[in-house]
């Protein structure tokens, strides 16, 4: 088999970013991974030398997105796979959250993946394959309270990617939606110390509960990251791999349950439906 090259954003220590690439990494593939910080990178990337490409880009400046793109094309012939893991959940009200923590979501959380797919597109079109691996959440199946404007971001996310499958299928290229429960990593550190910025006090008791259900998680989720990233890796090799991949027995449970009972709500309201027509 030829090495294949994967571009992987959201470099963060502790995360999903890392813990991809040490797997395909292990089994001697080439992986260039973004990062804000790239000193915090250095001695971890060090024992694989010319096999990983540590770029530092801010996934929400379109520029640096087009660069880094570029730079890894050249460096190693192109971009055979492209992993969107880079983002990050704030939490607010719907009415309360500030437009800047609302447009800062979604920056991130979406518009953010739009750019870098965008620009790993072309590459892949002319060399007649890849994969797009878009890591949403559980959260892009059930909204969750406190995280209405994350959740929002992560739905756009499973629209964009369910049509994205479906053009981009006839240049050979393959999508898959990654949705994970709650996994050990670090996107739970911090909440103890994350100032909540409210603009309704109505609110402030409701996200209490948020923050602290979310500090009393950290270090506790049930789902390892490394199992988590091997499953993904197996959904990729199977002769029909699946459209999407929740990840963990919680965040299966959950899904399954949320979709079930959307299912039986629009099915409870089929007569009213379908009397809607001329």
């Amino acid at each position: 088999m030829d090495t294949k090259t994967w571009l992987i954003t959201g470099g963060t220590p502790g995360g999903f970013g890392l813990t991809f690439a040490a797997a395909v990494l292990a089994r001697g593939e080439r992986v260039a991974i973004t990062s804000r910080r790239p000193a915090e990178l250095a001695d971890w990337a060090s024992p694989y030398g010319e096999r990983v490409l540590v770029l530092e880009v801010d996934v929400t400046d379109e520029e640096q997105v087009r660069a880094a793109v570029a730079t890894t094309e050249a460096r190693f012939g192109g971009i055979d796979v492209l992993v969107n893991n880079a983002g990050r959940g704030w939490y607010g009200s719907i009415e309360g959250m500030p437009a800047e923590g609302i447009r800062r979501s979604m920056e991130l959380n979406f518009f953010a993946v739009l750019a870098v797919t965008r620009a790993v597109l072309p590459g892949m079109r002319a060399r007649g394959g890849g994969w797009v691996v878009n890591m949403s959440s559980v959260a892009g199946l059930r909204g969750i309270s406190g995280f209405g404007y994350y959740s929002a971001a992560k739905f756009a996310l499973e629209g964009v990617t369910e049509v994205l499958r479906e053009e981009v299928a006839e240049f050979g290229i393959k999508v898959l939606a990654v949705e994970p429960g709650a996994f050990r990593t670090r996107a739970y550190a911090g909440f103890a110390d994350e100032p909540l910025r409210e603009t309704v006090d109505a609110y402030l008791p409701q996200l209490d509960l948020v923050r602290q259900a979310m500090i009393e998680q950290d270090g506790n989720q049930p789902g390892d990251p490394v199992r988590g990233v091997d499953a993904v890796l197996s959904a990729m090799e199977l002769e029909s791999p699946p459209h999407r991949l929740v990840l963990g027995s919680g965040g299966f449970d959950a899904a399954v349950g949320t979709l079930e009972a959307n299912l039986a709500d629009i099915r409870a309201g089929e007569a009213l439906s379908r009397g809607a027509d001329f």
